[in-house]
């Protein structure tokens, strides 16, 4: 079934662009240009999109920046070694 009737895009291709992690609908707008012209497929991309996980997302938490006292071990160490 097609989402985006302005690109012929269809509902597999939105969600294989989601698996391939476009989490957004600007996101899948950038990967097939569907909700970039008249935008009436935009609420469509946000309902196939829904609430799930976001593979970039679970790659983001994976990759969780240092606590605040370990940034602050790590700055005394760069200046006792100058």
């Amino acid at each position: 079934m097609y989402v985006c009737s302005c690109f012929g895009i269809t509902e597999a291709q939105v969600k294989q662009h989601a698996e391939d992690g476009a989490c957004t609908p600007r996101q899948i707008a950038s990967a097939c240009k569907a909700g970039t012209d008249c935008g009436g497929c935009v609420r469509r991309i946000q309902a196939l999109l829904g609430r799930g996980a976001c593979p970039r997302r679970e790659l983001i938490d994976r990759r969780a920046p240092a606590p605040l006292e370990r940034l602050g071990e790590t700055a005394d160490r760069l200046d006792d070694a100058a």
